[in-house]
């Protein structure tokens, strides 16, 4: 993938980095969740600059978060994905059984880990956004 410049000077792209730094046990899953959210997300600026974290962002002025919409960590025990509020509050049923905070869902490295809500929260996630720039 071609790295995109990110904006206002942010720190150069770390996310392999960030990934091998993790706990061997929780490094395949971080690559699953970073290929949903390229999935999910074409065209989007990937980078490490809120916390270090990897980071997804639209480069558009009209966003807020300077068009943050998702961001992945690792946090014993869990591999984070952090969205926009409110998806977690409306995805509340489908994330039964899971970590969740306002704005993070965490899954376990030793269990199954679903693509497809990675998928459907980044997505919404992303709309979200864009509703409230309108």
């Amino acid at each position: 993938m071609t790295k995109k410049a990110n904006p206002k000077g942010a720190v150069a792209n770390h996310v392999d980095k960030y990934i091998a730094n993790a706990p061997k046990a929780a490094q395949g899953k971080m690559r699953e969740v970073r290929a949903a959210i390229r999935a999910a997300a074409p065209g989007a600026t990937e980078r490490t600059d809120y916390f270090n974290w990897p980071g997804y962002s639209y480069d558009d002025k009209d966003y807020d978060y300077s068009g943050m919409f998702a961001w992945f960590s690792f946090k014993e025990p869990y591999i984070r994905l952090h969205v926009r509020p409110p998806v977690i509050q409306n995805h509340k049923k489908q994330l039964a059984g899971f970590f969740t905070t306002k704005a993070v869902v965490g899954f376990s490295p030793d269990k199954p880990l679903s693509m497809a809500m990675v998928k459907k929260l980044v997505k919404a996630s992303i709309k979200v956004m864009k509703d409230m720039a309108k």
